[in-house]
């Protein structure tokens, strides 16, 4: 028991935690953390639950250990994950890397635990593979996951069942042929600890990329529009002979709304990306009073211009998953 828990929990806490160290946003709090870590627990007492119900159906050790556990396990811990992303709770790819993780994690520990308790003679190397071979593997499939689901939902506004179908298949394979190998688990392990780490490089650097790539355009985007808003001039713009086509649509306090709205909305996204600059720079914002009243009010004035209204003039509206993420990100702050 002295060596096995610090062999066994240990690397892939410390693995999950130097994950969130690299995160410049730090967008995953300890509290969120905590929750992946709790629900990753949670997904692996299910989990054993449905694998001992399959063992009584008079299915092989051989067959559940390397077919039905690991889709079993795998499905749990992405349905957590699939949740969260139809939710648009992560903003970025890194996001969704590290909540993944911290999932597979809990799950790890809770597995652990039990074939502590359950194994009652081991050596040093079955403690060794399990802590830095198993453990990371179930952070780091469910990472996969999270990181190849999120990406295609990015392709589209209106991401579908199939989104999550790939990233599912990658982690199962993965997952199976972990299980397959289990007489070479040094040997495996070994290669994970070597393809794991560049993984995540790149998948840091790919959403640091593009994070930059986004403050960049949506900055200089949304300064543009809130100076004509202000200067009373976007009625020569695009986006004002089209509020001007909808007169006949809409009452004029109706068109005033709309204009209303979509002031806040920018001024909120500028303070959104104030947000993100912030974080990068190691500061955390205090909650501000005026950014809530700002998304009360835009939450009144969606109601006043109803969903109709909304509609009409989403197509002056960048409404990607990530700046709706955004203000969430507000709510949140």
């Amino acid at each position: 028991m002295i060596v096995g828990i610090p062999l066994s929990l240990l690397p892939v806490l410390l693995f999950l935690a130097a994950l969130r160290s690299l995160d410049s946003y730090k967008l995953i709090t300890p509290s969120r953390l905590a929750l992946a870590l709790g629900s990753g627990a949670f997904v692996a007492g299910v989990s054993y639950l449905v694998n001992s119900w399959f063992a009584e159906q008079g299915i092989s050790s051989a067959a559940l250990a390397r077919y039905v556990g690991p889709a079993v396990e795998e499905v749990g811990k992405a349905l957590l994950v699939a949740f969260l992303l139809r939710a648009n709770k992560f903003g970025f790819l890194v996001d969704a890397l590290i909540f993944g993780f911290a999932i597979g994690a809990g799950f790890a520990v809770v597995e652990n635990v039990y074939y502590l308790n359950v194994l009652e003679t081991s050596s040093v190397f079955t403690w060794v593979v399990r802590g830095l071979g198993t453990s990371v593997m179930h952070g780091g499939t469910t990472a996969i996951y999270a990181i190849i689901s999120k990406a295609l939902m990015d392709r589209t506004d209106r991401p579908s069942l199939l989104s999550f179908l790939p990233g599912l298949a990658v982690a199962f394979i993965v997952h199976s042929f972990f299980n397959h190998m289990a007489a070479q688990a040094l040997i495996v392990t070994a290669a994970q600890l070597v393809i794991l780490p560049p993984l995540v490089l790149i998948s840091f650097q790919q959403s640091e990329r593009l994070t930059r790539d986004w403050l960049g355009v949506g900055f200089d985007s949304d300064q543009e529009v809130l100076e004509m808003i202000k200067t009373g001039n976007i009625s020569e713009t695009r986006i004002g002979h089209y509020l001007q086509s909808l007169r006949e649509h809409f009452s004029g306090e109706i068109i005033a709304d709309m204009l209303c709205w979509l002031r806040i909305q920018v001024e909120l996204s500028i303070k959104a990306k104030g947000v993100m600059l912030l974080r990068e720079s190691g500061f955390n914002p205090p909650p501000d009073p005026v950014t809530k009243a700002k998304l009360e009010e835009l939450k009144y004035l969606e109601e006043s211009i109803g969903k109709t209204g909304v509609l009409a003039i989403s197509p002056i509206v960048r409404a990607s998953r990530r700046d709706v993420w955004q203000m969430q990100l507000l709510d949140n702050n």
